[in-house]
């Protein structure tokens, strides 16, 4: 189950809520019991490092093309 961050306009604190993608834009009050909060953009880590980027037909996993039966 995806989850999601959160930071609360009253107290501050960014807490995480579990829960179905359906409900991602569900409002989420915090731990404290605040109910302004606001919800966080997160960013996603993608394929290869700094000293190795990922590319074409190099290693598997990841989908079809990157498992190499793309033909």
């Amino acid at each position: 189950m995806p989850r999601y961050d959160y930071r609360c306009r009253t107290c501050g604190d960014t807490f995480e809520v579990s829960r179905p993608m359906a409900r991602s834009s569900d409002p989420a009050a915090c731990p404290a019991g605040h109910d302004d909060t606001v919800k966080l953009l997160s960013t996603v880590a993608v394929g290869g490092t700094a000293s190795a980027p990922a590319s074409k037909g190099a290693g598997g996993g990841g989908g079809c093309c990157g498992g190499g039966c793309c033909g």
